[in-house]
């Protein structure tokens, strides 16, 4: 009687407390943690979710093997142009863009969490969130870029020993390789109980530098524009000569923007090879069976979309839809999910399920339900924010994207427009529509904490003429 009571008690679904125990008696049950995440890769990137041309057989596995969603997203950025900042602090602590500390120097976080929970933590890869709490959050840190952006071929690189930074060093060679061999050696050289592993790579973000001897290439001829394109945003959005716009002249070109297309998804198959020797190393491990494996990005970005180059911008593609994957024990296989969710909703579901205790300020919801069958809902409303200058949210058909500078607002029903292309707001028609969603903005951005008006008493003239400019990227500031 008493094993049979002790096989139901197995077969039920853990609760964290029960899963708290489990750890104690039998560490090896609980899953690994691993979380590959790519710098500005577009949510239509991925030849698996429906993208012909590219080549990404590697992200193609995860996919295979897990749950894909439609309708995630990074929350913005409130206090630059690098929205990568944000979004891996919103990551790493659960918590929402309006609560964040971007140096996560203030608040317990994620890797913390699990590691007060019995797991290895480990990192390898880009950090811009300050040298502080990188110290502080990983066990161990090896080969870390701690910057924005750098040419990848000749990167310094940091490693976290005895607490201390050492010095930086150049890398030896491509610096993804660099992580991704890392993480194959610690994959090796990990023997026991539960790991949390966070590869955070500086691809695809530019400059799309790729070894020379690495065959894939794209011909810029055959890329196809993306569906929004245009050559000049049609309005001043508020920080339209930020360093990324800068990368090309305006007007943009359709030959232009091919090239750089060509470039950025030749850099998008390089990072995909480094997954795929990471998979691969994963496979050959002990750990194969037992790690739940996480492949998303920090932002999406423009490369041409709505007449923008970067990600500093409110739109889907041009910024906030990011791709997210899924896979492990217990996920369903090769499924796609229409659930609304944020990045800072990843790691509270991924926490719950290995039974390890939220940090109090973590603000992310559980996924776990979506995991096991996709048409469970997600979020039903999102909210996002762009520096001073734009406001937006979405009940996932409609999203209002307001900018309070230029008193201007924008309507898209993404339903039937998912890459933005008609502005709706102007149609009588709508205007209950726009009503609605601006109240519903307010709500929103008010229970967040946001104290930004949203009516200015001089708005600015909306009408943008770009300065004479030339081709920039061989720019490279550090902070991006």
């Amino acid at each position: 009687m008493r094993t049979k009571l002790l096989l139901l008690w197995i077969a039920l679904p853990l609760t964290p407390f029960q899963a708290g125990i489990a750890a104690e008696t039998a560490p090896s049950l609980r899953p690994n943690v691993l979380v590959l995440f790519a710098d500005d890769q577009r949510a239509d990137t991925i030849g698996a979710l429906g993208n012909p041309l590219i080549q990404t057989p590697n992200i193609d596995r995860i996919v295979k093997r897990g749950v894909s969603f439609n309708r995630a997203h990074m929350q913005g950025s409130l206090l630059g142009g690098a929205t990568c900042i944000p979004s891996r602090a919103m990551l790493l602590s659960g918590q929402s863009l309006f609560r964040i500390d971007e140096r996560l120097l203030t608040s317990d976080t994620w890797p913390e969490a699990f590691a007060r929970s019995g797991y290895k933590t480990f990192v390898s890869g880009k950090w811009h969130n300050g040298n502080a709490s990188l110290i502080r959050m990983f066990q161990t840190a090896r080969s870390m870029f701690l910057g924005g952006m750098a040419d990848p071929m000749h990167a310094k690189l940091s490693t976290v020993q005895d607490g201390k930074l050492l010095p930086a060093t150049a890398s030896p060679k491509h610096a993804c390789e660099v992580f991704a061999d890392e993480t194959i050696r610690f994959l090796k050289e990990h023997q026991s109980g539960p790991f949390f592993a966070y590869v955070p790579f500086d691809a695809p973000h530019d400059p799309h530098v790729v070894p020379d001897d690495f065959p894939i290439r794209y011909d810029a001829s055959k890329i196809p524009l993306p569906p929004n394109f245009l050559p000049q945003h049609p309005f001043d959005h508020g920080d339209m000569v930020v360093r990324d716009e800068k990368l090309l002249p305006w007007p943009r070109t359709e030959d232009a923007i091919k090239s750089m297309l060509a470039d950025y998804y030749r850099y998008i198959s390089y990072l995909d090879a480094q997954v795929g020797k990471i998979l691969d190393a994963l496979e050959a491990s002990p750990h194969a069976k037992n790690t739940i494996v996480v492949y998303a990005a920090d932002s999406g970005v423009a490369r041409g979309s709505h007449g923008l180059i970067g990600k500093q911008n409110l739109y889907e593609f041009d910024s906030v839809l990011v791709p997210l994957i899924v896979s492990g024990p217990g996920i369903v296989q090769d499924k796609r999910t229409n659930a609304q969710c944020y990045l800072f909703d990843v790691l509270p579901t991924l926490g719950k399920r290995c039974g390890v205790e939220a940090p109090k300020e973590s603000q992310g919801i559980d996924l776990g339900d979506v995991l096991q069958d996709p048409d469970k809902a997600g979020r039903s409303t999102m909210v996002y924010a762009y520096q001073k200058f734009q406001r937006a949210v979405s009940d996932g058909r409609w999203k209002l994207i307001r900018y309070p500078e230029i008193g201007k607002v924008q309507l898209f029903d993404l339903q039937q427009d998912p890459h933005e292309t008609h502005d709706l707001s102007d149609e009588p028609s709508q205007a209950p529509k726009v009503n609605a969603l601006t109240a519903l903005l307010k709500q929103e951005l008010k229970s967040a904490g946001d104290t930004l008006d949203l009516e200015v008493p001089h708005p600015k003239q909306a009408a943008w003429t770009p300065p004479v400019q030339t081709p920039d990227s061989a720019e490279k500031k550090p902070r991006r």
